[in-house]
């Protein structure tokens, strides 16, 4: 799918929680999505954020490591078969700076590259900071400065979710209908504006 602008990418680029396991994502596209990634803006430019792929093997042992949708507790995501075909794990390490007050900035910066990039080659993520830590850090065998900041799921999307309005009681919770469609409320353009 191609898109003609950035609004139409952005529009697009949902947090996707079932994923269609037929049509995994492969290496190059993942070392081409951590490539834009790395070529991001970054607080007085010092790069303390690592990439590292997760692919093959390793992937189905990454999810009982994850909690997904926490809105949503009477509902197993990602469902049964459809789970992501590979992530990305964002981490700090910490021998390239110890503390940074702009590292979470950083990690949105990057995070939403992926995102974006993922959406441009027709791949779908989710982003998942609830995570076993020291368990994940075990599995991929990261080196004891290296910590995982946030997890990135991928694939190709088998559902696409749908931007409605914030609802009168102001709720901005996501939800599922009856269907098993995903909608995520929006505040409107007026609203998210300081006059």
């Amino acid at each position: 799918m191609t898109y003609p602008d950035i609004f139409s990418i952005t529009h697009a680029a949902r947090s996707v929680r079932a994923f269609d396991p037929s049509r995994p994502i492969d290496s190059d596209t993942m070392l081409y999505i951590v490539d834009c990634a790395r070529l991001t803006p970054s607080a007085s430019n010092l790069q303390p954020l690592k990439y590292r792929i997760v692919l093959g093997d390793e992937v189905s042992k990454v999810l009982p490591l994850t909690r997904w949708a926490g809105y949503l507790k009477d509902r197993k995501l990602p469902p049964e078969g459809m789970a992501p075909t590979g992530y990305i794990v964002i981490c700090h390490d910490r021998s390239v700076c110890d503390k940074s007050d702009f590292l979470a900035v950083d990690v949105g910066i990057a995070a939403q590259t992926v995102n974006l990039a993922a959406r441009e080659r027709g791949f779908g993520v989710c982003m998942i900071g609830s995570f076993e830590h020291d368990a994940l850090s075990e599995l991929l065998f990261l080196p004891r400065v290296v910590d995982p900041v946030l997890v990135i799921a991928l694939g190709t999307p088998a559902e696409e979710p749908i931007i409605c309005k914030v609802p009168e009681d102001g709720s901005t919770k996501y939800f599922r209908d009856d269907a098993d469609l995903h909608f995520v409320p929006k505040r409107s353009l007026e609203e998210v504006q300081i006059k």
